[in-house]
C-alpha cells in the first residue's frame, strides 16, 4: 500500500488524522497497549519528520522525554519494531543515532477497526489518503512496505497455499499481518501456525479469523481451523 505523505495541502489534516486514528485506538485498548500506543505517539509529535517519514533520537533523550530509564527505551523500541509500527532505516553508529521509520501502512491496517468510533467523515479522508496514492503512482508518495512487493510462493503445501490466497486477496493485509506467520505442524484438523507476538496472535483472532479460515478450507475443506502460537 502506498501513503500520501503528510505534506503539502491539508498536510496538517493528514497528521492529525493519522493521530487521532493512533489515539483511538490506544483507548480500545487495555493499560499496557495504551502506554505503548502513547509513548509511540510523543516520539511522532516530537521528533518525527512527516516529509522524509524519519525519526531521530537517541535512546538517552527518549528515556527522558518517556520518564523512564534507557533499559525500558531499549526493550520498548524492540517491541515497537516487532509489531511492524517502526523499523529501522539507519542504524545508529559512530555518534549517529539510529533513525527510524514509521510504517503507515500497519497504522492504518491495526486503527481501522476504530475508524467508525470517529464518523463517516473520518473514514472517508483516510480513505483518499490511500486511495491518492495509488491514483497518482508518480506523486509524492512514500511506499512503507516491502514486504507487499512480491507475494509468496505456493508449493503445494497448506500453508504457502492459503498464503497465496490471502495475498491476492488483500495484499495490505496479507503484507501487515500473515506474511509473518510460520506453519508449526498440524494437530488432527487443526493447523498450527507460529506468531511473532501477543498482540499479533489477538489481531488476527479478533479481526481476521473468518478471512484466515476460509483461505484455509478453499484448499483443505476437511480442517476445522487453526490455533496460533508464540
Amino acid at each position: 500500500m502506498l501513503v500520501n505523505k503528510a505534506v503539502g495541502r491539508d498536510a496538517a489534516t493528514k497528521k492529525y488524522d493519522i493521530l487521532t486514528a493512533l489515539t483511538t485506538f490506544a483507548l480500545s485498548e487495555d493499560k499496557h497497549r495504551q502506554r505503548q500506543v502513547m509513548r509511540l505517539i510523543a516520539l511522532i509529535t516530537s521528533r518525527y519528520n512527516w516529509q522524509r517519514n524519519e525519526l531521530s533520537m537517541g535512546q538517552r533523550e527518549i528515556a527522558k522525554l518517556w520518564s523512564v530509564d534507557e533499559r525500558t527505551v531499549k526493550r520498548e523500541l524492540a517491541k515497537l519494531r516487532s509489531l511492524g509500527w517502526l523499523t529501522v532505516k539507519r542504524a545508529g553508529a559512530r555518534g549517529r543515532v539510529t533513525s527510524y521509520g514509521l510504517e503507515l501502512d500497519i497504522v492504518f491496517e491495526v486503527t481501522r477497526p476504530c475508524w467508525e468510533k470517529i464518523g463517516p467523515d473520518f473514514i472517508d479522508r483516510m480513505g483518499m489518503m490511500q486511495g491518492r496514492a495509488t491514483d497518482r503512482p508518480d506523486s509524492n508518495v512514500v511506499p512503507f512496505s516491502k514486504s507487499l512487493q512480491n507475494g509468496p510462493q505456493a508449493d503445494g503445501t497448506l500453508w504457502s497455499d492459503a498464503r497465496a490466497i490471502l495475498f491476492a486477496d488483500d495484499p495490505v493485509s496479507y503484507g501487515s499481518w500473515f506474511h509473518q506467520l510460520t506453519e508449526a505442524g498440524r494437530d488432527g484438523d487443526t493447523l498450527v501456525l507460529a506468531v511473532p507476538t501477543k498482540f499479533h496472535a489477538s489481531y488476527i483472532q479478533t479481526h481476521l479469523s473468518e478471512r484466515l479460515i476460509s483461505s484455509l478450507r478453499r484448499i483443505d475443506p476437511s480442517l476445522k481451523g487453526y490455533r496460533l502460537i508464540q
